[in-house]
């Protein structure tokens, strides 16, 4: 008998051409770097909720009851009826109220945005995306073979007016606009009301589906709520909004929904059902029961009060440690801060000062991360809500002992 040897390159493989398109996430590959790491680590880098934002003792009691009497067999593709119900019900006095035949439950938010790209995206499309950008959601574009073109923002949002002549340069209309409209991924900022109007106009003229990635817009601690993109727009078939539980309670539970035109929500189940058959059934009905017990509502309201004083503690120990060596946006709610180098430090590589500020116990998302093109080498993440201001604090002061060794390297020609 003649033996193989199964040991192969990927490239002697019979891989499909989707494959090169496949790009990891640095934000989320900052997870397994960040646990290799021996010595004590300020973690700027994940987008996730405080630890102790998680309301686990609640959790904990309604785990107990739901394993007693909830099903462990398959749920519903579109989601458990308890779910549905009781998230309209919450929903119902918010910015963003939908209706039944319009919900998905999906395994998170990048499930929500894998099922849009897999319906509406053919290879060679071209995708307009923010720049800079959540790049997993830009990926999941890549992955279907989408041409990606990027879009300027500002402290507006996504400049909307800067379209038209972006597409005719482009030579080609889009087929999806991808836009996190509220405290944006990762500049934190939010799209304007009249933008929001001018953004879903060019969506009808181009016939372009509008991917309305809102992951944070119930985190507003500051201002005034502004009108979702459904609300502007009711019943509109070119609007497919993807929502999640991952930063309002907590990601491991893997919940979140889409709210789409009920048209196409068939379409929605078929290919979720291609993916995964339902989403996690004890957890949709502890997040069912969380809600119906009356819990959402006092723990957002926490949230906000602490991440406001999050945000703001670390601008006062960015002004503090950094003065003007970096500006700042200021968002209202959300979870990130979008911090472009100044002067002298601007010639710095935020990739290079990653490594720097590593090995001085911090850790943040370098700018190029966030941008599908590999901009922003002077500009860089911090996560506010995830960390104590205490920490923070700690966090701010090793960011600027890395700059410091970065300035004076460059200056001598030493390196860090």
């Amino acid at each position: 008998m003649t033996r193989t040897n199964p040991t192969r390159s990927a490239a002697a493989l019979p891989l499909a051409g989707r494959a090169s398109s496949l790009i990891g996430s640095v934000i989320d590959s900052s997870t397994s770097l960040l646990a290799a790491q021996k010595h004590d680590i300020v973690r700027f880098a994940m987008g996730s909720p405080a630890d102790e934002a998680v309301p686990l003792e609640e959790f904990r009691d309604i785990a107990a009851s739901v394993l007693d009497h909830s099903s462990m067999t398959y749920g519903a593709t579109e989601g458990e009826p308890r779910l549905i119900e009781n998230l309209l019900g919450y929903l119902q006095d918010t910015a963003d109220p939908t209706a039944a035949d319009r919900v998905t439950i999906t395994a998170g938010g990048m499930q929500g945005l894998d099922l849009a790209c897999k319906i509406f995206i053919d290879p060679g499309d071209l995708v307009i995306v923010e720049s800079p950008t959540y790049t997993n959601g830009s990926a999941t574009a890549l992955s279907y073979g989408a041409d990606l073109l990027e879009a300027p923002i500002d402290e507006h949002g996504l400049v909307v007016e800067a379209l038209p002549d972006l597409v005719a340069m482009a030579g080609r209309t889009p087929k999806a606009i991808y836009t996190i409209p509220n405290f944006q991924n990762p500049s934190g900022t939010t799209l304007s009301l009249a933008r929001r109007q001018q953004l879903l106009e060019l969506a009808h003229l181009w016939n372009a589906v509008i991917i309305d990635d809102d992951p944070y817009g119930l985190l507003r601690f500051e201002g005034t709520d502004l009108p979702s993109f459904q609300s502007l727009s009711p019943a509109d078939p070119l609007l497919f909004s993807v929502r999640t539980f991952s930063k309002i309670l907590a990601p491991g539970l893997r919940v979140g929904w889409v709210d789409t035109d009920p048209a196409i929500r068939q379409l929605v189940i078929n290919a979720k059902q291609a993916m995964d058959t339902c989403t996690n059934v004890p957890a949709q009905h502890i997040v069912a029961e969380f809600i119906r017990r009356g819990g959402l509502d006092s723990h957002l309201a926490g949230l906000r009060t602490e991440y406001r004083s999050r945000k703001n503690a670390m601008q006062q120990s960015l002004r503090r440690h950094l003065g003007d060596r970096v500006s700042s946006t200021d968002p209202e709610g959300g979870f990130f801060l979008w911090l472009t180098l100044q002067g002298a430090d601007a010639q710095t590589s935020t990739r290079r000062l990653f490594e720097t500020a590593l090995a001085e116990g911090v850790a943040f998302i370098p700018g190029p991360a966030l941008s599908a093109g590999g901009k922003f080498d002077d500009a860089l993440r911090l996560c506010f809500a995830s960390t104590t201001i205490d920490r923070a604090e700690e966090g701010i002061q090793r960011l600027a002992r890395a700059m410091d060794r970065e300035l004076v390297g460059r200056r001598t020609g030493t390196g860090a």
